[in-house]
């Protein structure tokens, strides 16, 4: 049975994320580009502008809303997660240094995608019974498109709740698991012995953690978030830089295997990675797979922010993709081919091998603190996919669901902590692509509202932009 479920869920994985999805994906963000004029390039020092003086601006939201700052900081925190880590590693690993400038295209027109899906999450949102401010990809499908298209909607929902509990949780626990292992393992103060009973209280303190965060409601999760994501950010980017600086010299010859590998992947790994496609597929899937864009989700926080103006919000979607690939992804990689750690091109990898590049450079004691970055990644991770989970759950029924749903989410916790997840992060996986059929429909048939309501906003900041 398991294994007929998992021949299943490869061949519908394979089509996901495979060459029409990504044509579908970076098609779409091709087609905003140029219905916006190219805006995340030729607008980007004011998109960086106009987030970098939000966030900096002190200013408590209403009831039910959060700040713009906590709204991307809650999208981030989704966002900046293990697949930063790992994703990178096993993207250079399976497709060669190459993939790296993949995931720098998927990222420049994800950054265009992103600004459309925000823009259209706060122009398209609502204000539920508990007087907080709803939105995201159901909405804006169910009120852009009209009530014909509302199936879309619930289609979008029901592939976010069954994302939720394996990509948003349960994987992520596992990661907070083995980093923890990993760390008291190289200090010899666990063994295998005592390794389920870590893993079980490790689980339950989670659970209760993450109850505690979700349960305090919209305003909590923005608190939260807005200081655990540029903590964990900092962090993760002061310990990359410092790798990339001591291996200064390798910076010239690391940047030549990029670009060379990425349309002759063969010559840089020996002939182990001869496929063109197979370094463009890697890059763009992990460059999707860890900024989100075209998935939607990311709409689901900024649709929460106490704003007037949905296209300046919008252009927190660029400043989003803008830190999650082209910085902290791009960081990732740089750590593991400057620091000169073996990568066997060809065979998966993971967070081990970015992790190895850490160690190569400081020592084993670095160990301790990538394991407290890779917590704070995942955990944040954990508490932005709870509200989107909420979100989705909500609009498919109502308000009365969303605390029994934050209790079932805080419990799969300690499931993660404790059981093998091969099968589930998989078809998590799947149901994660899945997502993405239904929000690219959604913003490509909305694409005309994006472009009026952009120019409307240029036209009226004038001299200003």
């Amino acid at each position: 049975m398991l294994n007929t479920i998992e021949s299943v869920n490869s061949v519908i994985n394979n089509f996901i994320w495979g060459v029409p999805a990504m044509i579908c994906i970076i098609g779409v963000g091709l087609y905003l580009s140029v219905g916006l004029r190219f805006l995340q390039i030729c607008k980007f020092p004011y998109a960086i502008r106009v987030t970098i003086g939000r966030i900096f601006r002190k200013r408590d939201a209403s009831d039910g809303a959060m700040t713009p700052f906590q709204a991307v900081c809650t999208a981030l925190a989704a966002t900046v997660g293990t697949g930063n880590i790992a994703g990178v590693a096993g993207a250079i690993a399976i497709g060669g240094p190459g993939a790296v400038f993949w995931m720098w295209i998927s990222a420049v027109l994800g950054m265009c995608t992103k600004f459309s899906e925000v823009t259209l999450a706060v122009h398209f949102r609502e204000t539920n019974k508990n007087g907080d401010l709803v939105g995201g990809p159901m909405y804006y499908i169910k009120n852009g498109l009209g009530p014909k298209w509302h199936w879309l909607a619930v289609l979008f929902s029901t592939f976010g709740v069954l994302t939720v509990f394996g990509t948003g949780n349960a994987t992520q626990v596992n990661t907070i698991t083995t980093a923890i292992n990993s760390a008291l393992e190289n200090y010899q103060l666990i063994n295998d012995q005592s390794k389920p009973v870590v893993c079980l209280v490790i689980g339950i303190v989670l659970a209760a953690l993450v109850g505690l965060v979700l349960l305090g409601g919209v305003k909590r999760i923005g608190t939260v978030s807005e200081k655990l994501v540029p903590f964990m950010a900092l962090l993760y980017i002061l310990l990359a830089l410092g790798v990339v600086l001591l291996h200064a010299n390798r910076i010239p010859l690391v940047f030549t295997m990029i670009f060379e590998g990425a349309f002759n992947p063969q010559a840089v790994t020996g002939g182990i990675i001869g496929s063109f496609f197979t370094s463009m597929k890697r890059g763009v899937s992990r460059g999707i797979f860890s900024n989100e864009a075209g998935l939607g989700t990311g709409s689901i926080a900024h649709a929460c922010a106490d704003t007037k103006k949905p296209v300046k919000q919008g252009f927190f979607g660029i400043f989003e993709v803008f830190t999650d690939t082209i910085v902290i992804c791009t960081l990732t990689a740089l750590v593991i081919l400057c620091s000169g750690v073996t990568v066997n091109y060809g065979q998966a990898a993971g967070a081990e091998l970015t992790i190895s590049g850490f160690t190569s450079t400081y020592g084993s004691w670095v160990s301790i603190f990538t394991a407290v970055s890779m917590c704070c990644f995942a955990f944040s991770t954990i508490i932005g996919w709870g509200l989107y989970g909420a979100r989705c759950i909500e609009f498919i029924f109502d308000e009365k669901v969303i605390k029994p749903f934050m209790v079932a989410y805080s419990l799969v916790a300690i499931l993660g902590a404790t059981v093998d997840l091969g099968l589930l992060w998989s078809i998590a996986d799947t149901f994660n692509g899945l997502m993405a059929i239904p929000n690219l429909t959604g913003v490509f048939l909305l694409s005309g509202t994006v472009f009026k309501l952009t120019k409307e906003y240029f036209e009226t900041e004038g001299k200003n932009a």
